[in-house]
């Protein structure tokens, strides 16, 4: 056997042996000494799941029985302008805890105003509720997206270290660098773990905020429905020379 193949099936052999050796001793001290040996990327890591935690419980929590508290509201709501009860109405809108009922109470100001123009009103205030329920997801989206890339600049940093390990040792050999690449790879499973994490819950998340929208915009129709029958309902002559409230709130 020629020097070089000889060098090189010996170099083989030590990096079998100490693969075999770190697999062997990968317990939960060994974890940690890695983790805090890539600590460039591990800790804001660390930082970035700890807040992408606590946006997705307060988003969950947040969106926790909207959909079935709007169509139970609505489905009151319309009881109530059926009956032609509009203060007990305004009272149910006002005492509601969800969103949507600050969106009917805004309507329920308004009197003998165009189709169109509630339409907007309602459309405005809609789209401020939704816009407050995907508060906090762009964080989601940022971590997910940003991960990655924080990753591989520890993956970089630790390849730097074992290549200048080798310079320095001023030999070969996977024993040498084992360390330099331990680093790289943690923190590229850090960077690959804080961004699967996040980037799932977000989509989730997101997926549930359209579902809480789509529920919003037919509840908001059924309460347009609701109060053209009421005005398709009052007698004749109930908004005969009120012209002039076109438009204007109702009075509490």
């Amino acid at each position: 056997m020629d020097p070089l193949t000889e060098a090189t099936a010996q170099t083989a052999v030590q990096g079998a042996e100490a693969v075999v050796q770190l697999g062997s001793s990968m317990d939960a001290s060994t974890v940690l000494h890695m983790l805090g040996q890539a600590w460039i990327t591990t800790y804001p890591m660390a930082v970035a799941s700890v807040i992408a935690l606590a946006v997705i419980l307060d988003r969950w929590w947040r969106y926790r029985g909207l959909e079935s508290g709007t169509r139970e509201l609505t489905r009151r709501l319309v009881d109530l302008l059926v009956k032609g009860d509009l203060s007990a109405a305004r009272a149910l809108c006002d005492a509601s805890k969800t969103p949507i009922g600050a969106v009917f109470l805004e309507g329920l100001r308004w009197k003998n105003i165009a189709l169109e123009d509630l339409q907007s009103v309602l459309s405005t205030s809609r789209n401020e509720a939704i816009t407050e329920l995907r508060r906090r997801l762009w964080v989601l989206g940022t971590i997910g997206s940003l991960a990655p890339f924080v990753g591989l600049f520890g993956t970089v940093i630790g390849i730097m270290r074992a290549f200048h390990q080798m310079a320095t040792e001023g030999s070969g050999g996977f024993t040498v660098v084992a360390a330099g690449i331990s680093e790289a790879l943690i923190a590229t499973a850090a960077g690959l773990g804080v961004a699967i994490f996040a980037l799932g819950f977000y989509n989730y998340l997101q997926v549930r905020a359209g579902a809480v929208s789509s529920v919003f915009t037919r509840a908001c129709e059924r309460f347009v429905q609701a109060l053209l029958f009421v005005e398709s309902g009052a007698p004749a002559g109930e908004t005969n020379g009120k012209e002039a409230d076109r438009g204007h709130p109702l009075s509490a």
